[in-house]
């Protein structure tokens, strides 16, 4: 599976006076790398490279196609191995971008590994005369769904939606940060609309959460129903645990999404862990796949 994660912030607002209109001259933005790099356990590396765009830009297929960063140099080390990512690409069905990005090519002949728990790893890029570097680590497969049931959702106007439920294991000891996707009906790994959780509250518990069906941002969301499942549908759930920095990154992300339009929201900065002031993350997980047939 190709994870393509595209960060597009729309924010639109009007000025009304009954006195005289105001010209706002907007400065010039700069052209920053953005990037997306993961590695799961038993999964080669996958770094997505893209230049950022305006902030009032037009957005549009050919502008994210031509934002994308080719000929990079790319390595990753696990401590004892260092490989070289190749540049590849596929095409995203649902938008039909086609979407570059470097991973070990099976053509590749060089040192080349997969994810592992407990691993740390050290990723550096380079674009024409300028370094970038970050880490991450896989941590340990801590906390984990014990299992997963379906119940009918109270209050949806259509009969056929569900909640999904799972069970939920959080061993003693705080610091155990996960992120959550859903695929249903064997299509793409969808992250929650809210996908990251600490354990502030949950730690050392056995409890019950109810599972938000994932969202695809790049369509317009449905607020009323977004999160129910429907009877027939085959639902697998991907649970990870993160490190912090992993975490941190899409806890701010997320809270950036959700107050995008909203005047009354306070800005926060994303965290970022590249060096050199590029934009974006690299994080570890260590995944775990539930799955789950509803009946109709």
């Amino acid at each position: 599976m190709i994870r393509n994660c595209i960060f597009v912030f729309l924010f639109s607002f009007s000025f009304a006076s009954c006195e005289k209109d105001i010209t706002i001259k907007l400065d010039p933005t700069s052209t920053d790398l953005v990037v997306d790099a993961s590695i799961e356990n038993d999964k080669y590396p996958m770094v997505v490279l893209s230049k950022s765009l305006a902030y009032f830009s037009q957005l549009s297929t050919a502008a994210l196609s031509a934002s994308y960063v080719h000929g990079a140099y790319v390595t990753i080390n696990n401590g004892s191995i260092t490989g070289q990512l190749r540049e590849d690409s596929t095409k995203d069905d649902s938008t039909g971008l086609v979407v570059y990005y470097y991973t070990f090519d099976p053509t590749y002949s060089g040192p080349k590994f997969r994810g592992a728990f407990n691993t740390a790893y050290n990723l550096e890029i380079q674009v024409g005369n300028n370094t970038y570097t970050a880490s991450t680590t896989i941590p340990s497969l801590a906390k984990y769904i014990d299992s997963l049931w379906w119940v009918n959702a109270p209050s949806a106007a259509d009969s056929a939606f569900v909640n999904l439920k799972a069970r939920v294991v959080d061993p003693p000891g705080y610091g155990n940060y996960t992120r959550y996707y859903t695929s249903v009906n064997d299509g793409p790994y969808y992250p929650g609309l809210t996908s990251v959780f600490d354990d502030q509250i949950t730690d050392g518990t056995i409890y019950t959460v109810t599972v938000d069906k994932g969202v695809n941002r790049n369509f317009p969301i449905n607020v009323n129903d977004y999160s129910f499942f429907n009877k027939g549908d085959s639902v697998v759930v991907k649970l990870a645990d993160i490190d912090k920095a992993t975490y941190d990154f899409w806890r701010t992300m997320e809270y950036n999404y959700q107050s995008v339009g909203n005047p009354f929201s306070t800005p926060t900065v994303v965290i970022s862990n590249i060096s050199n002031g590029a934009l974006g993350y690299f994080g570890g997980y260590a995944a775990q796949y539930k799955g789950l047939l509803i009946p109709y």
